[in-house]
């Protein structure tokens, strides 16, 4: 199935929509994945339709929402190509306005296990503050990770010990009377 760039934009705005302030919902991240590859295609396709700028800034827009690494990535990308290849049209001024302030990707650690509980009456060391996130190098987004809240142990399941071979399951039915 292929997309115009009427359906690329439309794929980004509902995207927009859908992914509120900020997203990891893997269907619409499919959605998007879907329109970006039409993208790709339309743009080798057409090198010079005038309206890629607009859907690469569309593209920008919504998946600057999606806090996942190829999104965000690719959010940089679309960006860089506003800024080099459309740098007078009003998405490459945004774009390039918008990394003036500082371009900042959002990514999401994996969730850890909680640590156990510390016995009753034991205290817990003092740790170093952790090291501060390195600058990026000139050229290259900041990288906000986003760590998660911890996440509690699966129980263990108790399963039921199989019965000896001498031994019969004894269960009331539903409608038995006691004897």
């Amino acid at each position: 199935m292929k997309l115009s760039y009427l359906g690329i934009d439309n794929t980004y705005k509902d995207g927009s929509i859908s992914a509120g302030d900020y997203t990891t919902d893997q269907h619409l991240i499919s959605k998007l994945d879907f329109a970006t590859d039409a993208l790709r295609r339309w743009a080798a396709k057409y090198p010079n339709d005038p309206q890629l700028a607009r859907s690469y800034f569309l593209g920008v827009l919504v998946m600057r929402k999606v806090y996942t690494q190829p999104e965000q990535q690719t959010s940089w990308e679309f960006t860089q190509i506003l800024v080099k290849k459309y740098p007078n049209t009003y998405f490459g001024k945004t774009a390039k306005a918008s990394m003036a302030q500082g371009y900042v990707e959002h990514w999401y650690a994996l969730a850890e296990i909680c640590p156990t509980p510390l016995p009753r009456g034991v205290k817990a060391q003092a740790t170093a503050d952790p090291t501060p996130s390195p600058t990026p190098e000139p050229g290259k987004p900041y990288v906000a990770l986003i760590t998660p809240p911890c996440v509690q142990p699966s129980p263990a399941i108790d399963v039921p010990e199989p019965l000896s071979s001498g031994a019969h399951a004894t269960s009331p039915s539903p409608g038995a009377s006691p004897r």
